[in-house]
């Protein structure tokens, strides 16, 4: 009887010790997202046009190891907010969308970083099989993932227009 309550005691001390076993490298942090360095773009209020591209420069940090990040363009002809900046942009007067133009694009991050700048040329086309798109009231909308999952998100209020 001895032998078997030391063979229990041993089996629940073996249990407490595996369960017990801290991982340290558990990411806890959101990756950020930076557009306050010189050059950076495009920030609140900036002007974007159809028909041309623009070079995309934020700069993408995480203690740990950065994943992907996505862009988001849409319109704010309703006047709906996302925007992250304190700034606020001036507004065209609300308006229902026609042809309003939409885009997503995912990119992805080079393995192994925890900061990268951005350098990526993004194209606004001109039309939709000829439909001229709505100028106006957009939003720019950043969101940024890390290896671990965690995301950011920063949202700017832009006009696109045509020149």
């Amino acid at each position: 009887m001895k032998t078997f309550k030391y063979f229990i005691y041993s089996l629940l001390i073996l249990f407490i010790s595996i369960s017990c076993n801290k991982d340290e490298d558990i990411d806890t942090e959101k990756p950020q997202i930076d557009n306050s360095f010189a050059g950076a773009f495009p920030m609140n209020c900036d002007t974007l046009y159809f028909g041309e591209s623009f070079d995309l420069k934020v700069l993408l940090k995480d203690n740990v190891e950065l994943g992907s990040y996505s862009i988001s363009i849409h319109n704010n002809f309703d006047h709906h907010s996302h925007t992250t900046d304190v700034s606020e942009c001036s507004l065209d007067p609300i308006k229902t969308p026609e042809s309003p133009f939409v885009s997503i694009e995912d990119y992805s991050i080079p393995s192994g970083q925890t900061e990268y700048e951005t350098n990526v040329s993004i194209i606004i086309p001109a039309n939709s099989g000829g439909e001229s798109f709505d100028e106006g009231d957009y939003h720019f909308f950043i969101s940024l993932t890390d290896q671990e999952g965690w995301s950011a998100q920063k949202g700017m209020s832009i006009k696109m227009l045509y020149r």
